[in-house]
């Protein structure tokens, strides 16, 4: 391979070696801290938009109420999922994710469904999307990703060409695209789709036993979508006008909540690896199971105050609930937190929205905007600021064994380094997921690819064909044809 005449570096000036894919305990395991590229590289992503969140910048929320229809104790210790009947308050915000603020709510584009559950021992949050599985696997790749769907940096005018140009050389996003570019990437609105966890999560019980799982929200009142023509005749914001409205007058919406359960045992030996953000596990072997209902029923008061500045992080995990080898999520535990320290402050956990309704008690002190002391804000009173101290007896803040995580397995003798996964089946799941449409489905899908397939050079129409055919050869065919059509 030639010498490339421009070295990609760190800040400092550093040459990179490897840039697409994350140092990680072995194949399938966490990643290390010593990721410091990937770091840098996740905190600069954090910092680029100032003050709108860089992805998701366009949403609406909802608040509403989880209610428990299947006790899970044998599977977790977490107090929301015990007890049938067992209510649980909820905030919701739906979102799309590449415009900024001033976008349509009807751009082509996944949507981000976001859930902040108040539990009695702390916020859970579940930070999804409308679809099963995302464009990406390493969470290295995903800065260069989203600058590959935001506007052109010279012109400042949407660039399809730059987003095929970016999944012609990531094969890996092939299954997440045929979503997006299929009906489904127009929803109605945000009632008329489903939500997922996207990523594999974990449960824990008190015997430290653990299962993988998968959260499916299925919408109860139906899939609805639109095709480019409808949408392009729809008001900018008349997504977030259509949940509003409908809670308003009484129309509350609803999700049936159900998970898919993996045991360690079955992960092991699972033929597709369950922590890989692009992969679905099918529901012939891992079917869903109910568990409760969701229900938006409560409109906010003020746009700014509850959904601007509402802070979810895949981080915000409760005793019985445990993150994954998930690289994506690995990530996620660290950049969302980070971009909300930015945006809203060290201290936006004591904003109301975000703020648990349960006791929160530490030694985290100061910072900006640092509040008061009453359920759900941190002390800030004359007491003990530092731990271990004497005083734990008397009532200040000291840790708890009993809900300690059980320790997550690792592959046996897993070495320590990038491992490169292009060469994966990208392409299964994509020609499966083809072949469930209908004739017009097919043909939508093929004719919204062209539409934006056409403005790249011919290099990347030919990988992105022949990506194409290896997820199934009609599938090539028809966008090969709608092409020739433009």
């Amino acid at each position: 391979m030639n010498k490339p005449k421009c070295p990609l570096t760190t800040s400092n000036g550093a040459p990179i070696a490897d840039d697409q894919n994350s140092i990680s305990a072995g194949e399938r395991g966490s990643l290390t801290f010593d990721n410091f590229r990937l770091f840098e590289k996740l905190a600069h992503f954090n910092r680029e938009r100032l003050p709108e969140r860089v992805v998701h910048a366009r949403g609406v929320g909802a608040y509403g109420t989880f209610t428990l229809s299947k006790d899970l104790s044998d599977h977790t210790i977490a107090d929301f999922l015990q007890g049938v009947g067992k209510k649980t308050p909820m905030f919701a915000r739906f979102s799309t994710v590449g415009g900024g603020q001033d976008s349509s709510d009807y751009a082509r584009d996944p949507r981000g469904f976001a859930l902040k559950f108040y539990t009695t021992q702390g916020n859970f949050d579940l930070v999804g999307n409308n679809t099963p599985v995302f464009f990406l696997r390493d969470p290295s790749k995903f800065p260069d990703f989203i600058h590959s769907q935001k506007k052109n940096p010279q012109t400042n005018l949407p660039d399809p060409a730059a987003a095929f140009e970016f999944w012609a050389n990531s094969p890996q996003s092939l299954h997440q695209m045929t979503i997006l570019m299929s009906d489904r990437g127009l929803p109605y609105s945000f009632r008329h789709m489903d939500g997922f966890s996207s990523h594999t999560l974990s449960l824990w019980n008190k015997k430290g036993e653990r299962v993988w799982i998968k959260w499916h929200f299925k919408t109860q009142q139906g899939i609805k979508t639109l095709t480019n023509e409808q949408a392009a005749k729809m008001p900018a914001f008349g997504a977030q006008q259509d949940l509003f409205e409908s809670i308003a007058k009484g129309d509350f919406p609803r999700w049936r909540v159900s998970l898919q359960i993996m045991t360690p045992a079955q992960a092991s030996s699972y033929h597709i690896n369950p922590f890989d953000l692009t992969k679905v596990w099918p529901h012939g072997d891992f079917p869903l199971i109910e568990i409760g209902m969701l229900e938006l029923n409560r409109n906010v008061d003020n746009y700014f105050a509850e959904v601007e500045q509402a802070a979810f992080a895949p981080s915000n995990l409760v005793p019985g609930v445990g993150a994954s080898p998930d690289k994506m999520l690995q990530a996620r535990l660290l950049a969302y937190q980070d971009a909300h320290r930015y945006r809203l402050g060290v201290n936006n956990a004591q904003l109301p929205v975000n703020a648990p309704r349960c006791p929160v008690n530490h030694y985290q002190r100061d910072g900006l905007m640092a509040g008061g002391t009453s359920i759900g804000q941190a002390h800030q009173t004359a007491a003990v600021n530092f731990y271990p101290n004497d005083r734990t007896q008397a009532g200040a803040p000291a840790p708890m064994p009993e809900v300690t995580e059980p320790p997550m397995p690792i592959l046996g003798e897993a070495w320590v380094k990038a491992y490169d996964t292009q060469q994966e089946d990208n392409f299964s799941q994509a020609g499966a997921l083809f072949r469930l449409m209908s004739d017009d489905q097919k043909n939508q899908l093929a004719n919204n690819i062209a539409g934006g397939l056409v403005h790249a050079n011919a290099s990347i129409q030919e990988r992105m064909l022949a990506q194409f055919a290896q997820a199934d050869t009609d599938y090539a065919a028809r966008v090969k044809q709608a092409l020739a059509q433009r």
